[in-house]
């Protein structure tokens, strides 16, 4: 696995199970993380063996968000049947989609903050596997589906329950309040297509330390190459393009809580709650 990331200050990171190089040592052409999208999605970056610079251990690296700036931001609602049912819903016939707006987003470490309460007094926190995009792409076939992802990332996803509860049309505004999505430190890029067995991997949501919620990709009504393909052939998919899968569960968040979104093999989020 390699992984594509960013200094607080911005620089741009490759990095492997080893440690990190700043991404202009390994490829001096690539300015940014973006710029390298289309490279994992071709699964053509470089090999860090191969890099005249000396690893850096992540624990001595304070991470931003991986893009300095992310696209579209999708999200899919009741997408592990066992959830949905725990919220008694129906299962989607097609994926329960919905957007984002970019100042929803922080980066790792947060923190997530409540609005006032008198906005929202149930906000829940899920776990989620986010795929992001590598190239623009239309009309793309689940099959090719990797040809197009540039890699994946854990994300921390956050609904004001209370007020989704009142109407099921105000998801937008339950979704959308400042912190309300946290992304993880790194971009998991896979090997190569066959090297990440997605439908075995593990997402747990993490509060306080406790597993409060947890199920394999393999439950995904709509796993993440179909969930690709079908919104390709709704729109033109750009790199940056962030499609967040939707959770095993959600667990109810107090200030003071602590909250983690773990993607095994892909990795781990974490953020404080705060009011």
């Amino acid at each position: 696995m390699k992984y594509l990331a960013r200094t607080l200050d911005g620089k741009p990171l490759l990095g492997d199970d080893e440690g990190y190089v700043p991404l202009s040592a390994a490829a001096p052409e690539l300015e940014s993380v973006s710029d390298a999208l289309p490279r994992a999605a071709a699964g053509t970056l470089p090999d860090l063996d191969d890099v005249p610079a000396e690893r850096t251990d992540p624990e001595h690296i304070q991470f931003a968000p991986p893009l300095a700036k992310f696209g579209k931001l999708w999200g899919i609602g009741l997408n592990y049947e066992e959830h949905a049912g725990d919220l008694d819903e129906q299962r989607p016939e097609e994926p329960a989609s919905f957007m984002k707006p970019a100042s929803a987003l922080t980066g790792p470490g947060g923190p997530i903050k409540l609005p006032p309460v008198e906005q929202t007094d149930g906000v829940t926190a899920e776990a989620e596997l986010a795929v992001i995009m590598g190239r623009q792409c239309r009309n793309v076939a689940e099959r090719d589906a990797d040809d197009v992802i540039a890699g994946y990332l854990p994300v921390i996803d956050m609904t004001a329950e209370d007020i989704l509860q009142r109407n099921p049309r105000f998801l937008t505004r339950a979704k959308s309040f400042d912190s309300f999505i946290v992304v993880g430190p790194a971009i998991a890029v896979p090997e190569d297509e066959d090297s990440l067995a997605l439908e075995e991997l593990t997402v747990q949501t993490i509060v306080n330390g406790e597993v409060a919620a947890e199920n394999e990709i393999r439950n995904m009504l709509f796993p993440p190459r179909e969930i690709v393909s079908f919104h390709s052939n709704v729109m033109t998919l750009e790199p940056g393009d962030l499609f967040s899968t939707g959770t095993p569960g959600a667990e109810p968040l107090e200030p003071g809580d602590y909250v983690e979104a773990s993607v095994e093999s892909i990795g781990s989020v974490e953020a404080p709650v705060v009011r």
